[in-house]
């Protein structure tokens, strides 16, 4: 009798365990693919499930026979889409970092990204040294990064002029800055092809739109021809600022989201 119950709660706990362990797993599976273009794949790939399921229960046979065959052979069609992300997922599970616990940056360290930038626009702009500097929030941008130069390096303001200072080996493309470091130069960007946008604005700033109507990234452009600074995000360009409007830009959209994540993760940690 005794033995029956034991058995059950085994078997019970093993459920729990398995359940749980798979759980984890796809969730940093998802923070692997999260940002990339990959994200908006998955999206397709949901649409189609719910096409599929939908069909099944009002009877659309054609249709039901068509998602069928796409879910079929949608396995063969995964691994080919999904090879990039596939890479770094494995990649990563050979350096053991797939199941590290990414570190929250912090206030302090976001205070000295936010001054660092402002101190080196403001010596950009004088001169007239172009610049684009693209700085990752929620959505990955591993894709880009991966073009470019990998540098790993502390933020400075120094270290920002120095890279795009005319005809230095790093100045021609985009640094992507994650997590309070510059994590590459170099980059290249995916261009703009809004036909909306001034014939006048050239191709720092198409590359600065492009990349946000992509990603949720904040974007800074230093104009080579005028010195004036620029910034963009989620599709929209804004001109001409002044540094206390950039400023107070960049203190928005960094110090502020780092507070609300952190407060986010001490609360899933209590």
């Amino acid at each position: 009798m005794f033995f029956g119950e034991d058995f059950n709660l085994l078997r019970t706990l093993g459920a729990v365990v398995d359940i749980v362990l798979v759980a984890y797993v796809l969730y940093k599976l998802i923070t692997v693919i999260r940002g990339t273009r990959a994200v908006q794949l998955v999206k397709g790939i949901l649409f189609i499930l719910i096409i599929w399921f939908l069909s099944s229960v009002f009877g659309l046979r054609t249709l039901q026979w068509i998602m069928s065959q796409a879910v079929t052979y949608g396995l063969l069609a995964i691994i080919i889409i999904f090879q990039p992300e596939l890479r770094r997922a494995l990649e990563q599970l050979g350096r053991g970092r797939l199941f590290g616990r990414a570190l929250m940056p912090t206030e302090e360290s976001s205070r000295k990204t936010v001054d660092a930038i402002t101190k080196s626009v403001r010596y950009m702009s004088k001169r007239r040294i172009g610049a684009l500097i693209s700085i990752e929030k929620e959505t990955g941008m591993n894709d880009y990064v991966e073009t470019g130069i990998p540098m790993n390096a502390a933020i400075t303001s120094e270290l920002l002029i120095n890279i795009f200072i005319p005809n230095a080996p790093l100045h021609d493309g985009a640094l992507i800055m994650r997590n309070n470091e510059i994590a590459a130069a170099a980059c290249y960007l995916p261009l703009s092809e809004n036909p909306f946008i001034s014939k006048e604005l050239g191709t720092r700033h198409r590359a600065a739109l492009g990349i946000s109507e992509v990603t949720d990234c904040l974007t800074v452009v230093v104009s080579e021809e005028t010195g004036s600074v620029s910034v963009t995000k989620n599709g929209e360009l804004h001109r001409n600022l002044d540094e206390d409007t950039l400023l107070a830009m960049l203190e928005k959209e960094l110090i502020s989201d780092d507070r609300h994540s952190s407060s986010l993760w001490q609360w899933g940690r209590s």
